[in-house]
């Protein structure tokens, strides 16, 4: 969801990666979540840290929670958010999709409250 959410807000002037310790499928809930707000990441695949250079990032955001945070070397500007798993609710499909949508929205309001820093600092764009 946060890469989606990153390459519709800040379009072509940022290359946007997202990247896990154990990556394994796109949520079908994270899928449904982020069409609700017009952004199609049917097509995203779940990626390993291993298969970013960290030698070519600028600035490397973490969203875990309790979970493993993986260790990203380089010289990489690092900003951890410590948000939730989403996919730890059990229920109905309605309460399943609740937690995608609030963990959606708050990686919004923070890529907006970071737009408005990399304003600040064009070196990071």
């Amino acid at each position: 969801m946060a890469e989606g959410l990153a390459r519709a807000r800040f379009g072509e002037s940022v290359t946007v990666q997202s990247a896990g310790v154990r990556p394994a499928i796109v949520h079908p809930l994270a899928i449904r979540a982020m069409a609700e707000v017009g952004i199609d990441i049917s097509s995203h695949r779940s990626k390993s840290v291993l298969e970013v250079d960290p030698f070519l990032v600028d600035l490397v955001v973490t969203l875990c929670d309790d979970q493993v945070c993986p260790r990203f070397l380089g010289a990489s500007r690092k900003i951890h958010w410590p948000l939730p798993d989403p996919c730890v609710t059990a229920g109905l499909i309605d309460d399943l999709l609740t937690p995608f949508r609030e963990i959606r929205d708050e990686i919004g309001r923070r890529l907006g409250e970071l737009d408005l820093e990399l304003e600040l600092e064009p070196e990071l764009s």
